[in-house]
């Protein structure tokens, strides 16, 4: 599994990475605008994504407008359905207008909110197909 963490917080970004580093090889970013250039330089280099973690408040380009913008990507090379890279979005607050913006705006695959608990993301991971 090749994974990008989008977190704006190092803490958290760290722990995810700590939490996920021993089922693939994982980036991190700071902001939505990093999400963006790194997810389009995966596709360049031939090694795309399977999944991005994703908080949704962050500063520059938040979540929500980064993950429309990794899905106009994908469209515009074809890639659509099944296909699409897994997209699962981080909330610190019980946002249920952000939450339901994330789905029928963005294309979100899930959600988690935090503080997350590492057991039922892998499980959520292993659900999604991109680890045993």
């Amino acid at each position: 599994m090749k994974a990008l963490i989008v977190e704006d917080n190092f803490i958290s970004r760290n722990f995810l990475h700590k939490a996920l580093s021993k089922y693939g090889e994982i980036d991190v970013s700071v902001d939505g605008a990093e999400a963006i250039e790194a997810f389009s330089l995966a596709h360049e280099k031939g090694f795309p994504y399977d999944l991005i973690l994703m908080d949704i408040m962050m500063p520059n380009i938040d979540g929500i407008e980064a993950l429309k913008r990794i899905r106009e990507i994908e469209h515009n090379k074809g890639i659509i359905g099944k296909e699409e890279c897994k997209v699962v979005m981080i909330t610190a607050v019980d946002n249920p207008k952000a939450v339901v913006d994330a789905y029928y705006k963005g294309g979100a695959t899930s959600y988690v909110t935090k503080p997350i608990d590492i057991k039922m993301l892998v499980e959520l991971v292993k659900k999604l197909g991109l680890i045993n």
